[in-house]
């Protein structure tokens, strides 16, 4: 219980966690239905469409690698997020006057908006989600708060937003995105006016001639690169959590919709689990850090691996909605234990100088080329849902 009193006065957990909740809220209200927006608000093929998250990951990809190597130069300082913060506060009038009626287009003209769409929607959120979780971390390192009760807010505002996602989506898709732009104008707020005194002390002591260089040189960012170890964390989550990600984003909502009578009924139920799984993660935020302190932070990857495939395999195994929707809660435990070992795999085993750039060179930055390279050629195999499962439609014959 003191434990519980001591965070709550903690003004740099208060501000942190806030801020954390507000960009999730932006994102997760229409993030969760990108896929379907995509579909049946644009009328794009499941092909195009796998075309399209292969351009936003290819861009996430570049803008994330300069995001972290920007974040370990600023330290604590705010500008990047705050940067970050008034594109999100964008979404709704870029989307409306400018991403969909170029995608609409068809042509070349449909192809240069995916490219200025991946570029906005990547540096406000896509990459944004990993700088706000890296800045999140290293505050919490800072200041004396458990980053996994911080990173739950997230989840819990996902969670919020991702319960009346659906109905929205049913009324007008793009209300999503002025909703997503009204939590970005907040959170710009936040990030811009809310410094507590602890940060304002901190920083005047970094700002100081003779204090001692907190932030990394370019020679030992580029080092990074060259560890071993580092390249091992890679492989794994190419290997494991990327290919769950385009699942869980590209194929799993248009098989789940299709499970219901009509697809409008099919959407408002994939935002009701969705929001209620999401609040299931919020708590296993709270309950992984115990885990990591029984079984290590190797053995929760591991189980967090375990995990993601029978996620995958029962999905191939059942095909009604109550069972399909229970096995779609195993998200909720698959991802507090991939992101939180992630983070303190690094601060164990590396300089916690560079835990920006290594979160998204070794977590992030390796999802998204494991995106790039499966989006286009699984997206097609959705077309044939939903007479078969998400899994027989691309095992191979």
């Amino acid at each position: 219980m003191a434990n519980t009193t001591k965070v709550w006065r903690n003004p740099s957990y208060l501000q942190s966690s806030f801020g954390i909740f507000l960009f999730f809220c932006s994102w997760g209200i229409w993030w969760s239905f990108f896929q379907r927006w995509l579909i049946s608000g644009v009328g794009l093929t499941n092909a195009e469409v796998g075309t399209i998250y292969s351009i936003n990951s290819l861009a996430t990809l570049i803008i994330m690698f300069v995001y972290g190597a920007i974040q370990d130069q600023l330290g604590i300082k705010r500008k990047l997020v705050i940067f970050v913060s008034a594109v999100a506060a964008l979404v709704g009038p870029f989307v409306q006057f400018v991403y969909a009626p170029m995608i609409l287009a068809g042509g070349t003209t449909r192809y240069i908006g995916a490219f200025i769409g991946s570029i906005v929607l990547s540096a406000g959120f896509m990459s944004g989600c990993s700088l706000f979780e890296a800045v999140t971390e290293r505050y919490s390192r800072k200041f004396g708060f458990e980053y996994g009760q911080s990173r739950a807010w997230g989840s819990f505002g996902y969670a919020i937003v991702a319960l009346c996602a659906g109905f929205l989506f049913n009324i007008n898709p793009l209300i999503n995105f002025w909703v997503g732009s009204a939590f970005g104008v907040c959170m710009l707020l936040v990030y811009a006016f809310w410094v507590p005194s602890e940060q304002r002390t901190e920083l005047r002591k970094e700002s100081e001639p003779n204090a001692e260089p907190t932030n990394p040189s370019f020679r030992e960012m580029v080092a990074v690169l060259r560890m071993p170890t580092l390249w091992v964390l890679i492989v794994f989550m190419l290997l494991t959590n990327t290919f769950y990600t385009v699942f869980d984003q590209q194929m799993f909502p248009t098989y789940y919709a299709s499970l219901f009578p009509t697809e409008a009924i099919g959407n408002a139920t994939y935002g009701t689990l969705n929001g209620f799984q999401v609040f299931l993660e919020s708590a296993m935020m709270g309950v992984v850090p115990i885990i990591m302190k029984k079984v290590g932070v190797r053995n929760a990857l591991l189980l967090g691996a375990t995990v993601m495939f029978l996620r995958i395999g029962l999905c191939g195994v059942f095909h009604d909605p109550v069972t399909v929707s229970i096995v779609k809660l195993f998200h909720s435990i698959e991802v507090p234990l991939f992101c939180l070992p992630a983070f303190r795999y690094f601060t164990l085993h590396f300089d916690t100088k560079l835990s920006a750039t290594l979160y998204m060179v070794g977590f992030q930055i390796a999802s998204q080329v494991g995106q790039v390279i499966f989006s286009t050629p699984l997206a097609p195999s959705t077309t044939r849902w939903p007479k078969c499962s998400p899994i027989t439609t691309w095992a191979p014959a």
